[in-house]
């Protein structure tokens, strides 16, 4: 019979329900038997001893908590008797030694991408159309509309006839007020065949900053953009600009000097107060952007190394088996590329409060744990200036599914991160280029955060969820892993891949890295599309800095 309750760590002074637990049960473990005081959900913790009022709450072998109250051997932890805390960090204090897993069967695979003239390699091929501020928002909505539906890329209209179909039937009076019956519904329109057999779309990406903020979020805005006109997965960029906003033309090219001197793509840059005609300027996007369009439509995809993808690593509407299945699993798959010669971002600061000490004395220099250390000491301070802090980042989904503090939370949380040394450490909104795990400055928020990593070159993403959550991304095929089998079942039309086997002790966190990375290279080599790019889940929303958690 499988466990029934696991301890991540011989330190720990909790144990982990993998089923529901009864009060009154005997609970044994280990050779020592722990009596219920309550009742235990699963995913949820109990004491394996009494805790004083103040006494540390051990978890992973790091401090996650304090016991609220007087906690007795036996009951469950929740937000009423346990509390946030976290150990202090400091510098390095000693070099790390790491044990790279054994990578032969990848040494000679390969993906299928797009080469690009910088030596970058693309998982994917797309133009991308974006405005500088939001005041173009509806003039890219307009470009949209006759690109997407005149070139095939436009998704099947299968809702707008199915409203179309119960309007029918409602002014034929087929259809009472209850909607008794049905439409009957023909399946999904089919899709205009495409004109650009090559490209994998156009991407039209909308937001609300370019003016009327901080400067500095003016700048990061421009910064982000530069990376997604950078990444390997476009092949050319259209953007608007009205002329007057902070998000200036000029800054814009300089992000993009920063992150490539000589990049060889086409980037359309139009200002609608130069153009004169608001139809003047959208006339001339549309005709240089469909020549663009020809030229990308020329690449085709070659066999790549493996060491040219790049993972984004992310964690959303987590729950308390994400650290035990899903997180460790993606952990494994970043150590695998990283011995490849890879890159791997790690990011979400907040949610590394309480593990920073293992994260710095994993850095290969003092500038690099330097770095970490300063920009997440800036980051609480900026949290707590609107009266906000670390502790309050676990969302009442993450609390009811067990993780109850943002140390626990976040001691699972950077199991994403695998083993491997820390590289470099980016601040918003910084381009990955050196080999290694790196560490990037974001909030936790889903889309936010995705949106940072694959402006910083994220070429695939591997999104765990123990609750499910539809986050995607336009550029970059977001992999969802479902850290429990339920939820796999539950909301199968977002998960890409189970790791509940884990769980269940049907699989090993090192069989499941394996298996992720071939499932990545599938993705990679446009083989595989996730469910995040099936549904077209096109979510981008820049970070204000400061203002989200």
């Amino acid at each position: 019979m499988p466990d029934r309750v696991l301890q991540l760590d011989s330190r720990d002074n909790v144990l982990i329900a993998l089923t529901d637990l009864n009060q009154g049960e005997q609970i044994e473990f280990a050779g020592r038997t722990y009596p219920l005081v309550s009742s235990v959900p699963a995913k949820h913790k109990f004491a394996t001893q009494d805790l004083a009022a103040g006494a540390g709450v051990i978890m992973y072998g790091v401090l996650v908590g304090q016991a609220a109250k007087a906690v007795s051997r036996g009951e469950r932890l929740t937000t009423s008797n346990v509390q946030h805390q976290t150990s202090d960090f400091h510098e390095q204090s000693a070099q790390y030694r790491w044990e790279p897993p054994d990578v032969s069967r990848w040494k000679d695979r390969s993906f299928l991408g797009y080469a690009r003239p910088d030596g970058q390699v693309g998982t994917r091929n797309y133009w991308l159309v974006v405005p500088l501020v939001f005041c173009e928002n509806r003039n890219i909505g307009v470009l949209k509309q006759a690109f997407e539906e005149e070139l095939g890329f436009a998704a099947p209209q299968i809702y707008r006839r199915q409203v179309a179909e119960l309007a029918k039937l409602y002014r034929e009076g087929k259809l009472d007020a209850a909607g008794s019956r049905s439409p009957s519904g023909n399946g999904p329109e089919p899709r205009p065949s495409r004109v650009f057999e090559n490209i994998d779309g156009i991407k039209f990406l909308l937001h609300e900053g370019g003016c009327g903020g901080t400067r500095e979020d003016a700048n990061n805005l421009c910064g982000l953009i530069a990376g997604y006109i950078n990444h390997p997965n476009v092949a050319g960029a259209t953007v608007l600009s009205l002329g007057c906003q902070n998000a200036q033309i000029g800054i814009l090219r300089n992000q993009i000097e920063k992150r490539n001197p000589n990049l060889n793509k086409p980037v359309i840059i139009l200002e609608q107060q130069q153009s004169g005609t608001e139809s003047t300027m959208l006339s001339d996007a549309i005709r240089q952007t469909f020549l663009g369009l020809v030229d990308a439509n020329k690449a085709r995809r070659s066999p790549a190394k493996l060491f040219h993808l790049c993972l984004g690593l992310k964690c959303g509407g987590s729950d308390g088996f994400s650290g035990l299945s899903a997180n460790p699993a993606i952990g494994h798959t970043a150590d695998l590329l990283v011995a490849l010669g890879g890159r791997a971002i790690l990011s979400e600061f907040p949610e590394l409060c309480g593990v920073e000490q293992e994260l710095i004395n994993r850095a290969t220099r003092k500038e690099v744990s330097d770095r970490f250390v300063k920009l997440m000491r800036d980051y609480q301070a900026r949290a707590r200036s609107v009266g906000s802090g670390f502790e309050m980042n676990p969302s009442p989904g993450n609390i009811r599914d067990g993780l109850l503090t943002d140390a626990m939370k976040s001691a699972g949380a950077a199991k994403k991160g695998g083993t491997s040394p820390v590289t470099a450490v980016l601040d918003y909104p910084e381009y990955s280029t050196v080999p290694g795990l790196h560490l990037q400055c974001t909030p936790g928020n889903d889309v936010e955060c995705v949106t940072a990593q694959v402006g910083a070159g994220a070429s695939v993403v591997l999104f765990t969820t123990g609750l499910g959550t539809p986050t995607g991304n336009p550029i970059t095929p977001v992999v969802k892993l479902s850290t429990n089998s339920s939820l796999a079942q539950r909301m199968n039309d977002i998960i890409d891949i189970d790791t509940g086997g884990v769980v269940s002790g049907e699989t090993t966190i090192e069989r499941m890295g394996e298996e992720i990375l071939e499932l990545v290279i599938k993705v990679a080599s446009g083989e595989t599309r996730t469910k995040a790019e099936l549904n077209a889940q096109n979510d981008f929303i820049p970070w204000k800095r400061g203002v989200s958690l």
